[in-house]
């Protein structure tokens, strides 16, 4: 490695001496203030080394990452991400009491997986960061271990985590077989040689292991049962991380590993992606109407985003590139306000989760309320808000690629979702709540929890708005 390639690497090697400093200084001295403190100087300082290593990067490094462009916007994302996480789930732990300093050293962790993920371009350091994340994940969703939902959360998504690990890992070895490289451009660059259209049973057999490994953490039908579970057992604060963080880094990997390559040209993929996107917007909007915890609705809200995000996704080309970077973007920032607010209400007992627990919430606390309206409303693709912007970037995807039934699917269930969002909405305005929800209700928002959300707030109107910025970061 040179000198250059240690540039480029800047913010992954500064996330990775955050995780070792507060490592030292948990067992030097537990403090939850300065912890925190280690915690933002850290993200601050590998976001600021993001244009540095803009400037020296050089595309590979090593063989198994590139620093380009693509990754450093998805890195500044992640870093935004567990930012906003590390300051939420300050006032969140707060109210639990004890000693929690282990949860923002497993957050850098988590957060040092998800950036290898989204530099990787070779299945070694892919898989090394999946399970950098993973690992550190069973303990971020298992951390309320008082709560049976939590402990009960962390080994379920343990055990079918290292079952799909064990498909990508099956996966990846047929297609190596096939291909005889595990780099992913040098695979790119062989597949056209090998036998087409139907190619060879063990190379799709292997790209069919490693969907299934993709599709457990994206939360794709059908490798979603694992996600109400978790989304509601897990603490507020990673739940929201777990949402965003974990899917952005293998949207991320996913474009990168698929589209230079070209594999949805072939019809297999191409239909096993479509059957996947359908079943997913379908399914994911169809359950959530069952549901009468807001957790869980957002669970299920989160498999149908995925499965919208695969309809630009299947675009293929700069389009898809573009229009998957805008939506994930719009995502995140929607995503970790409604889990905020979640947050912020939640109590040591429990989360605030029912939806009598929301009741009445607009006219007692009306910024509170007020901000998880506008989430909702982005959620549901509401003018105005980034949320629509996404989804007007996806739909315009899936007309230039003529994926007319992908994209009448995504219009017709996006107005199934307004039912679910609506009945949280006028949970907010009713009057009916009882005293014992009223109590859960009263919130200790403190400024770490309402500076994320006063900016989350800000960019979700602002981006709804004028995408202009988003838009000429994410030119590739």
């Amino acid at each position: 490695m040179t000198r250059t390639d240690f540039l480029a690497l800047g913010p992954l090697i500064v996330i990775t001496l955050t995780a070792a400093v507060i490592m030292l200084q948990i067992a030097v001295r537990r403090h939850h203030g300065v912890t925190v403190v280690l915690s933002v100087i850290g993200l601050a300082a590998a976001f600021v080394s993001l244009p540095v290593a803009g400037r020296w990067s050089t595309g590979p490094v090593t063989g198994l990452m590139v620093v380009d462009s693509y990754a450093l916007f998805y890195v500044g994302l992640i870093l935004m991400a567990t930012m906003a996480t590390v300051l939420i789930g300050y006032g969140y732990l707060k109210r639990l009491g004890g000693h929690f300093e282990e949860f923002y050293l497993l957050l850098m962790l988590a957060a040092t997986g998800a950036i290898v993920l989204v530099m990787s371009r070779h299945f070694a350091s892919f898989f090394i960061g999946l399970e950098i994340l993973s690992i550190a994940l069973y303990a971020l969703i298992a951390y309320s271990r008082h709560r049976v939902q939590s402990v009960e959360a962390g080994l379920k998504y343990l055990v079918l985590a290292a079952a799909s690990s064990a498909f990508l890992l099956f996966g990846m070895a047929l297609i190596y077989a096939n291909t005889g490289s595990l780099d992913f451009v040098s695979m790119a660059a062989r597949l056209p040689y090998l036998p087409m259209p139907g190619g060879p049973l063990i190379l799709w057999a292997g790209m069919g292991m490693l969907m299934v490994g993709i599709g457990f953490k994206l939360a794709l039908v059908p490798f979603h049962m694992w996600t109400p579970d978790v989304y509601q057992g897990a603490p507020a604060p990673v739940t929201g991380f777990v949402a965003t963080v974990s899917k952005t880094a293998m949207v991320a990997l996913l474009v990168r590993l698929f589209v230079p390559v070209n594999l949805l040209n072939h019809p297999s993929v191409f239909w096993m992606f479509g059957v996947i996107a359908f079943a997913s917007m379908v399914a994911g909007n169809l359950l959530a109407l069952f549901q009468n915890q807001v957790k869980r609705i957002l669970a299920y809200s989160s498999i149908a985003h995925m499965g919208y995000l695969l309809v630009a996704f299947m675009a293929g080309g700069r389009i898809a590139v573009q229009a998957v970077a805008f939506y994930i973007t719009a995502y995140t920032i929607t995503t970790l306000g409604a889990f905020g607010v979640i947050s912020v209400l939640s109590q040591k007992e429990k989360d605030a989760d029912r939806l009598e627990d929301f009741e009445g919430l607009i006219f007692r606390h009306p910024w509170i309320g007020g901000v998880f309206i506008a989430m909702l409303l982005s959620l549901a693709g509401i003018p105005l808000t980034v949320g629509f912007m996404g989804k007007f970037y996806i739909v315009a995807a899936g007309l230039h690629s003529a994926l007319w039934w992908l994209v009448i699917t995504l219009l017709v269930t996006s107005g199934v979702s307004l039912f679910y969002y609506l009945r949280i909405v006028v949970a907010l305005f009713s009057r009916s709540g009882d005293k014992q929800s009223v109590s859960l209700l009263e919130p200790a928002m403190g400024f770490s929890d309402g500076l994320v959300l006063a900016v989350m707030t800000v960019l979700l109107i602002g981006l709804g708005i004028g995408p202009g910025p988003l838009l000429a970061l994410i030119h590739f």
